[in-house]
C-alpha cells in the first residue's frame, strides 16, 4: 500500500487557503497519481479530500511521521485534491446523500457553517483527540471550528492580520512605515502617498470581504447579533463606522479597487508586483503569495503590525482558514481523529505549516523557537526585510475573537458583500448606511429572518 495524492485533471494552481472565493467548477475526472512514502503492511486506509495541493504535501509528510512513531496504528492516506468550489460542492452533496464520503476533509472557513447546521452535524467531535495539544493552541482558532463546546475542525493557521509595506515605494514618497500605528495614520499616509505618486496606497477589495472585519472587530462590532452568533446584523453602528472609514480612504485616494477584486488572485498579484500598490493589510499567510507570485518584490517588503483602532484591545484577528474534519460516518473515525490531531496540532505539524506553507502556526510553541522562526535559510525569512514572528509576538496578547466568522450564516453574508455591497460602497459611491441597510434587508429576506 502507498500513501498517495490523487490529483484531479482540473486542479487549479494557486488556490487561496484562506480566501473566501475559489476556483471555478470544472471537469472532475481523476488524473495523475503521485506516489508518496510506503505505508506499512496492514495500515488502515483513510481517504481525505482537500482543495489545496500544498496542504496535501503537508498531510503526506505528517502521515509518514505518524507511521514511524505509531507503527501499531499506521495509516495509509489517500488524498484527493479538488478545485476549491468542486470539493465543497461534492462534500456537501455526499453529506446530504450519506454516500461517497471521505474519512477526512479540509473545509474552508467561509464554507464551514454549511456543515455544522442543526443539532447533529455530520462531523465527528474532535475535542478529546485535541487534549494532548490544546494548551499550546491559539484558542480563538479552535473556537472558530467549535459549536456548543465541541471542536469539529482543527485549524491550519492563525491567519493573524499584519501589514505588508513596499519600503522602496514608500521611501520614494517620503513615508516611514514604522510611524503607521492606527487606521488614521494609515489613511493619512495613504492620502500623502496618492498626492506624491498619483497611485493608490492600498487596496479596496470588491471580491473578498476580509480586511474590513478586522476593523469591525477592533471597533467592537460583529456581523450578527448575540456576540456574532445570532441573527444577521450588518447595518449596526460599528459596521457603519468601519465601512465609512474605508470609503473615506477610498475617496481620499488612499485606497483603490484592485484588478480581479482581491489581492489574492493572479491579477492582484500582478498589480502588486508591478508596484501599483504600496501597502497590503492581510493575514500572515499572505507571505506565501509574495514569495510564490511576486518575485520582483524580493527584499523590498517589510512586515509590520496591522493598523489599530486607537483604544481597542483587539490588535489583530485571524483571517481566513481551513478547518480539517473527520466525518461522523467514517468507519475509522477514532483513528482518523487521533491522526488528525497529530497532523494539525502537534509541534512537528506546525513547524511544517511555517516551513512548507509560510503560514503562522496555531501551536504557539513554534513562535518561541528561534531556530525555526529565524532560520536564515528559510525562504520566507530571506524574502522579507522584517521577521514575521517578531511582529506576531508583538501582538499575540491582542489576538481577538471575531465570532461572526463562526456563524453558520457567514457564507450567505459573505456572498452578499462580495457580490453586491462592497461594489456599491467602493465602485458606485453609495452612502455606507444606505448600502448596509439594503444588505440587511436582502439578507433578512434570503435567510428568512
Amino acid at each position: 500500500m502507498q500513501i498517495r495524492r490523487i490529483l484531479t485533471a482540473a486542479l487549479a494552481v494557486g488556490v487561496a487557503a484562506g480566501a473566501l472565493a475559489g476556483c471555478s467548477s470544472q471537469d472532475n475526472q481523476q488524473g495523475e497519481v503521485v506516489e508518496g512514502a510506503e505505508a506499512p503492511e496492514g495500515a488502515t486506509k483513510l481517504d481525505m479530500w482537500v482543495f489545496a495541493e500544498l496542504h496535501a504535501e503537508v498531510y503526506d509528510e505528517m502521515a509518514k511521521k505518524w507511521n514511524e512513531e505509531n507503527p501499531d496504528k499506521a495509516v495509509d492516506l489517500d488524498i484527493t485534491v479538488y478545485p476549491y468550489q468542486d470539493m465543497h460542492d461534492k462534500l456537501l452533496l455526499a453529506v446530504n446523500s450519506g454516500q461517497g464520503l471521505p474519512d477526512l476533509a479540509d473545509i474552508e472557513v467561509g464554507k464551514f457553517g454549511n456543515f455544522v447546521k442543526g443539532d447533529k452535524p455530520p462531523l465527528t467531535d474532535l475535542t478529546d483527540a485535541a487534549a494532548p495539544y490544546v494548551d499550546d493552541i491559539v484558542q480563538a482558532r479552535l473556537d472558530l471550528y467549535s459549536r456548543n463546546g465541541k471542536i469539529y475542525g482543527y485549524p491550519t493557521h492563525v491567519g493573524a492580520f499584519v501589514a505588508f509595506y513596499n519600503t522602496e515605494l514608500l521611501e520614494g514618497a517620503g513615508i516611514d512605515y514604522t510611524s503607521i500605528k492606527t487606521w488614521d495614520d494609515f489613511g493619512a499616509a495613504g492620502a500623502k502617498y496618492n498626492q506624491e505618486t498619483g497611485k493608490a496606497f492600498s487596496v479596496a477589495s470588491t471580491n473578498v470581504f476580509f480586511t474590513e472585519p478586522l476593523a469591525i472587530a477592533q471597533n467592537g462590532g460583529q456581523l450578527f447579533t448575540d456576540g456574532g452568533m445570532g441573527d444577521v446584523d450588518v447595518n449596526n453602528p460599528e459596521v457603519v463606522k468601519t465601512l465609512e472609514m474605508f470609503q473615506g480612504m477610498k475617496e481620499s485616494g488612499a485606497l483603490a479597487p484592485i484588478p480581479g477584486g482581491s489581492p489574492d488572485n493572479e491579477e492582484g498579484y500582478g498589480a502588486i508586483n508591478d508596484g501599483d500598490f504600496a501597502a497590503i493589510v492581510y493575514p500572515a499567510w499572505y507571505t506565501s503569495r509574495f514569495v510564490d507570485y511576486m518575485p520582483d518584490l524580493d527584499g523590498k517588503i517589510a512586515i509590520a503590525p496591522a493598523p489599530q483602532v486607537e483604544g481597542s484591545d483587539v490588535l489583530t484577528i485571524g483571517g481566513g482558514g481551513t478547518g480539517t474534519t473527520v466525518m461522523e460516518a467514517s468507519e475509522n473515525k477514532e483513528l482518523a481523529s487521533e491522526f488528525l490531531a497529530y497532523a494539525k496540532l502537534s509541534l512537528d505539524a506546525n513547524v511544517a505549516v511555517w516551513e512548507v506553507l509560510g503560514f503562522d502556526p496555531v501551536n504557539m510553541a513554534v513562535w518561541e523557537d528561534e531556530a525555526v522562526t529565524k532560520n536564515p535559510e528559510n525562504k520566507f525569512n530571506k524574502y522579507f526585510q522584517t521577521n514575521l514572528f517578531d511582529v506576531l509576538n508583538s501582538v499575540k496578547d491582542g489576538i481577538g475573537h471575531f465570532d461572526s466568522f463562526a456563524n453558520q450564516n457567514l457564507p450567505t453574508v459573505d456572498n452578499q458583500f462580495r457580490t453586491v455591497t462592497l461594489n456599491e460602497i467602493y465602485e458606485n459611491g453609495t452612502p455606507v448606511q444606505d448600502a448596509l441597510d439594503q444588505a440587511q434587508s436582502d439578507l433578512e429576506n434570503e435567510l428568512g429572518q
